[in-house]
């Protein structure tokens, strides 16, 4: 039997938080050939929808139409979140059909409508940055998780904004079939290999300002691009032409991170990459990241991916043939 999804939209939310998890849940069945998930998509009331980007999209049901028990329950975030707040058809349905799911999530500030229908009261849950902090001044009694991508706490999924849905959405189907096929998924949509949900929303260039001077810029690059290089404090100033304090000084500034834990977090994210396209042992992908021991990779991994690497390595590894 197909597993029932039924997603939710409103008046102005985000076509991808809908588009992007629905692909996914759609390339499943297809590379099952079966029907692994029913799609439904439902509104407080049937027909066209407008998207914040102003393209409509046909909801085939009403809430009040959506036979319950379902699987999945999904509700997608937008921009126009905070005004339907006090939507009482939208977040009644909402609680109602969560009632008789076996499980709900939402993507971006779809989290705000979850809250507000009292389904994460004393959960774990995130949402796009943008929002985490509105999620947790109006619901206090959630635990708030500001950087995940996605969160699962029992039977509830949140996931952070817009593309975070994707991610969320291949965890689904690798709970249901299997990371295999979460990652045939992956492939034939030509997205990143899904990422475990502790990871955070910030790639290691986007956790980090753009410096405003140029050869701050070109040292970023060559940081990311040199793991294996002396990127210690003095090296990196010298390469400036900067005294190591003064140096210290300006990168921090510039970027918000200081240069000690910015070559960190490149290292961790080189070493991920390792992980995943590589056979290499720990020892050998911890000397080429420039961690140089297993032991260090261990810790490091950890810190920053909130997973070890050989767990990762075994969810996450696909070689190219």
């Amino acid at each position: 039997m197909p597993r029932d999804v039924v997603l939710v939209i409103f008046d102005g939310f985000q076509l991808f938080d809908l588009a992007g998890p629905a692909d996914v849940f759609a390339t499943a069945n297809l590379l099952l050939r079966a029907d692994g998930y029913r799609l439904r998509v439902a509104a407080v009331r049937a027909g066209a929808i407008p998207t914040h980007s102003g393209i409509d999209v046909v909801a085939q049901l009403s809430l009040g139409e959506v036979a319950e028990p379902l699987d999945t329950l999904l509700v997608a975030g937008g921009l126009s979140v905070p005004s339907r707040l006090r939507d009482r058809a939208l977040v009644g349905g909402i609680a109602r059909l969560a009632s008789s799911a076996r499980r709900v999530a939402s993507v971006c500030s779809g989290a705000l409508l979850l809250a507000e229908a009292g389904l994460l009261d004393g959960r774990r849950a995130t949402t796009h940055w943008l929002t985490a902090d509105d999620l947790a001044s109006r619901y206090p009694g959630v635990q708030v998780d500001a950087d995940s991508i996605y969160v699962r706490d029992g039977d509830m999924w949140t996931s952070a904004g817009v593309s975070a849905g994707v991610d969320l959405a291949l965890a689904m189907v690798a709970e249901d079939h299997g990371h295999r096929l979460a990652r045939d998924v992956a492939r034939g949509l030509v997205v990143y290999l899904h990422r475990p949900g502790g990871q955070s929303q910030f790639s290691v260039p986007l956790r980090a300002l753009t410096p405003r001077s140029e050869p701050l810029r070109e040292l970023q690059a060559f940081i990311d691009a040199n793991p294996c290089a002396d990127l210690s404090v003095p090296a990196l100033a010298r390469r400036t032409g900067m005294s190591a304090r003064h140096f210290s000084r300006v990168f921090t500034a510039q970027t918000g991170v200081p240069p000690g834990r910015y070559v960190e977090r490149s290292r961790a994210d080189a070493a991920r990459r390792l992980l995943e396209t590589t056979d290499h042992p720990l020892d050998r992908v911890a000397r080429e990241c420039g961690l140089g021991s297993p032991e260090t990779l261990y810790r490091v991994f950890r810190r920053h991916w909130r997973i070890s690497p050989g767990d990762h390595r075994r969810r996450f590894h696909l070689k190219e043939s």
